[in-house]
């Protein structure tokens, strides 16, 4: 695993009383994180903030394929104890439910999916009893393997949010930036190829359900802005591949595991991972269930007018996307 630090973009005062304004002022008018007309009033919001916080809030643009925002305050003792499910959190944290939506809505479309969390824009990822050992954010003893968000999803999130409320225990989130890589031509055209498919996790009861098969897909893709990955081995069945491709996969994981940042985010910190470039995944850890677990906020974005899908993804199924047009 990598020493390098991964990058900082700090927030200064004047930023983060805007957006916390704003913030408030949004939850004030509708009452509830999960309201419909809130979500409906995004736009007007974030037109109303300042260049400055629309610059603050751009997305990744570094090889690292990540960042933290840096100098959002929050209060532990606000937020009550840490839930131990997250259809159990009511409106915990509500507050930093919409600070999260317009940081979403600023670097691009908000998304959520109907089959899960309920269909929520924000989902709260908390480890969970009996959940343990999955391959899901429910889950503690078990490292959480690197890989692209929704990967089996054709229309997947091009940047995902982790905002901390809870990290007593300094819990690293890991990341791998394929762009900081070292594979070889042969690896890259091999990984190219459509040979496996991705299977939906467990996470998805809807798309768990969906009869059939998904068809093969490429692990790497150029993109107009250099090389993408979409990548999940938790999800890929490598063993129905023939062992030329398996042994690129091979070099790709061990590329990714090198090249690893581990990022113990702090109260306040929202960590912004570019979908496309970066795998994320999870260090164990051993769940308390006491009120003091950690406890992360997510979000996706999709980034209008962005082309970094393959043209053979046209044809896959969905599985269940709700969008918000918040441009």
């Amino acid at each position: 695993m990598s020493t390098r630090p991964a990058p900082v973009r700090p927030l200064d005062a004047a930023v983060v009383a805007e957006l916390a304004t704003a913030a408030d002022a949004l939850l004030a008018r509708h009452g509830s994180a999960t309201s419909p007309d809130l979500l409906a009033d995004l736009p007007a919001a974030c037109a109303a903030l300042s260049p400055a916080l629309h610059h603050a809030l751009r997305p990744v643009d570094t090889d690292d394929g990540l960042f933290v925002l840096r100098g959002l305050p929050l209060d532990d003792a606000d937020l009550g104890p840490t839930p131990g499910h997250w259809s159990t959190v009511g409106d915990a944290g509500a507050r930093w439910d919409v600070v999260l939506l317009l940081v979403s809505a600023l670097m691009g479309t908000p998304i959520a999916w109907d089959g899960q969390q309920d269909g929520r824009f924000v989902h709260n990822i908390v480890p969970s009893p009996g959940h343990e050992s999955e391959q899901t954010g429910a889950s503690s003893s078990v490292l959480l393997t690197p890989h692209t968000e929704d990967a089996f999803h054709p229309g997947r999130a091009h940047l995902l949010l982790l905002c901390c409320m809870r990290n007593h225990d300094n819990i690293a989130t890991t990341a791998a930036s394929i762009r900081l890589t070292e594979l070889s031509e042969q690896d890259v055209a091999e990984l190219s190829r459509p040979v496996a498919p991705i299977l939906p996790d467990d996470a998805y009861e809807q798309a768990q359900r969906f009869g059939g098969r998904p068809a093969p897909v490429p692990t790497l893709f150029e993109g107009e802005d250099g090389l993408h990955l979409r990548f999940d081995p938790a999800y890929t069945p490598v063993e129905d591949a023939d062992e030329t491709w398996r042994a690129a996969y091979r070099r790709l994981e061990a590329e990714l595991a090198r090249v690893c940042v581990a990022v113990s985010l702090e109260p306040g910190d929202v960590l912004v991972v570019d979908n496309d470039v970066a795998v994320h995944g999870r260090v164990p850890f051993r769940a308390r269930y006491d009120g003091t677990d950690r406890w992360l906020k997510r979000a996706s974005v999709r980034v209008p007018g962005r082309r970094t899908r393959p043209a053979a993804e046209a044809a896959e199924h969905g599985y269940g996307q709700l969008a918000l047009e918040a441009h």
